[in-house]
């Protein structure tokens, strides 16, 4: 890789200059004005103290060391401001990374192995059985989908589970409801008046019991969820039900597991989790005094359970269960596990907007907005995309107009415009018999165009990023690439003519495989967001 060439140039420059004492690692970066090269280091500044120079003069030695020997893929060095020294690469280094896009393809682009085949559970969604999913599930459905095939392009197992919560109160008002729509009667109270409420219960069996009106619901609920989920692509590995749990005796398990890691105790008639002792503000109580459990129990319970299936869970929970992370954590550890193997990802709230104005109702039914609705509305693509266009720990606002519009200001549009102008040349090319034909010995020195040389920039970025992306959880910062990538792609598109009369056949084939390789750059990014690359916009 250039950037190891790049740090043995420093290094061995600093110790022909006598300067012994170096970091650990020696930080590059990529200046954002182009200007300043491609690579720049600060090696000089954090070095100069101990050295006893002056941090600018220590630069120019360094740099005055390095150009009179230059390293196989730098073509010039210099410093810039109070001691930062600037590598600009040869396109020649670039060339080689347009081969090595090639070679790899859309498969193996960007992938590494980095998890070396470590289980991931990737919990996300996990909605109630009770009603369609709404809006605000949406951003971290896509949230979760993505970080589980951006992990395992990076070598991770990862695996997609949906937490089904069809047991409790809330489940009971559920069934109450639908039974009372089913026979005109009123819904109980704190029941569920939505539209849907009304609708799901004409498709429901007449002479249902309440208990077989509970199984019916929640099946029905599941089916809905799964339907709308695969409309964006989305197919979980495992949905796996709370009420599993207590059939099969595994709360009372992980009870007796914390009592005998004295992690829980008996007070004023309830079970307490320790969970003080872990790092949480409080205790918690785990066994009300009526002996019914909380909220917290079976999840404690779960979690248990993902342990012994994975190495490393990741819960990509709503704004609202923020405060729940300590305890979690705690119970983790209380039982024995890492904690720091339990990840939580929160999403913040999103806003929809439509004309300008914010939109709180449905169309169809008036009371909440369906997941389903949004992306009949704008499509699979355009909601994915918007939804990772930004960190989840961020509120955003989402325009349902701009993201349904085709033009250039629609970011979904503009990537994948990118995609379709780059398959128009392709086309182009093949009607006239040079693609997909390429010559081996393409004359790769002809691409010396600043439009051709941003195009690998970026590609060459890719692979890092991927790991970066998984390394914070952030689908979003592949989102931000492939506008940087679309970017470079509509330029060279308008300033660099691949087929003509006015074209040589050399500069045709090369720029043709410069075609391939940004293409491969844009299915690959899309595809980590599970995002289509149409042929034609």
């Amino acid at each position: 890789m250039i950037t190891k060439t790049i740090s043995s140039a420093l290094s061995g420059a600093l110790e022909d200059l006598g300067v012994t004492v170096l970091p650990a690692q020696i930080n590059l970066e990529q200046p954002a004005n182009k200007e300043h090269g491609d690579w720049s280091s600060n090696i000089a500044l954090v070095t100069a103290k101990n050295a006893g120079w002056n941090p600018r003069e220590l630069a120019a030695k360094i740099v005055e060391t390095i150009n009179s020997n230059l390293p196989s893929g730098i073509e010039n060095v210099t410093v810039a401001g109070p001691g930062f020294i600037n590598f600009a690469l040869s396109p020649q280094w670039l060339h080689q990374v347009l081969l090595a896009v090639l070679e790899q393809g859309t498969k193996e682009f960007g992938r590494t192995n980095i998890g070396k085949g470590k289980k991931v559970n990737v919990e996300f969604v996990s909605a109630n059985p009770t009603g369609p999913l709404h809006a605000g599930h949406a951003r971290g459905a896509c949230y979760g989908d993505s970080i589980a095939n951006i992990l395992t392009a990076v070598g991770f197992e990862a695996q997609r589970e949906f937490y089904v919560n069809d047991r409790g109160l809330q489940m009971g008002l559920f069934a109450e409801s639908l039974l009372a729509r089913k026979s005109g009667n009123q819904i109980p109270e704190n029941g569920y008046a939505g539209a849907y409420i009304e609708e799901w219960s004409e498709e429901m069996p007449d002479d249902l019991s309440l208990e077989e009106t509970l199984d019916w619901g929640c099946s029905y609920a599941q089916g809905d969820q799964r339907e709308t989920l695969e409309m964006i692509g989305i197919v979980f590995d495992a949905w796996f039900s709370e009420r599993s749990m207590v059939d099969s005796g595994a709360i009372e398990r992980t009870m007796n597991d914390l009592m005998k890691n004295d992690a829980s105790y008996l007070k004023d008639g309830a079970t307490w989790l320790n969970s003080s002792e872990y790092g949480d503000d409080k205790d918690r109580v785990l066994v009300k005094s009526d002996g019914e459990f909380t909220y917290l129990t079976p999840d404690v319970a779960y979690h248990r359970d993902k342990f012994s299936r994975s190495e490393w869970l990741i819960n990509v929970w709503g704004a609202d269960h923020h405060g729940y992370i300590a305890r979690m954590k705690a119970a983790m550890e209380a039982l024995g596990h890492d904690a720091g193997q339990l990840t939580i990802a929160i999403t913040q709230l999103v806003k929809l907007v439509r004309g300008g104005e914010e939109v709180r109702l449905s169309k169809r039914h008036g009371d909440i907005i369906e997941l389903r609705e949004i992306v009949e509305e704008i499509g699979p693509d355009a909601t994915r995309f918007s939804y990772l266009l930004q960190s989840v720990d961020t509120k955003q606002t989402f325009d349902l107009d701009l993201a349904a519009s085709q033009v250039m200001d629609n970011p979904v549009f503009y990537v994948q415009m990118a995609h379709a102008r780059l398959r128009s040349i392709q086309a182009k090319a093949e009607s006239l018999g040079v693609w997909p034909a390429m010559p081996l010995d393409a004359d790769l020195s002809l691409l010396t165009h600043e439009r051709e040389l941003e195009l690998l920039r970026d590609l060459y970025n890719f692979t890092d990023l991927v790991q970066l992306a998984a390394r914070e959880l952030a689908p979003h910062k592949i989102a931000v690439w492939l506008r940087e990538l679309a970017t470079s792609v509509h330029g060279f598109y308008h300033d660099c003519y691949v087929v003509g009369d006015d074209i040589s056949q050399q500069l045709t084939s090369a720029r043709l495989q410069l075609v391939e390789a940004a293409r491969i750059g844009l299915v690959s990014g899309l595809d980590l967001l599970g995002v289509s690359a149409p042929d034609s916009m």
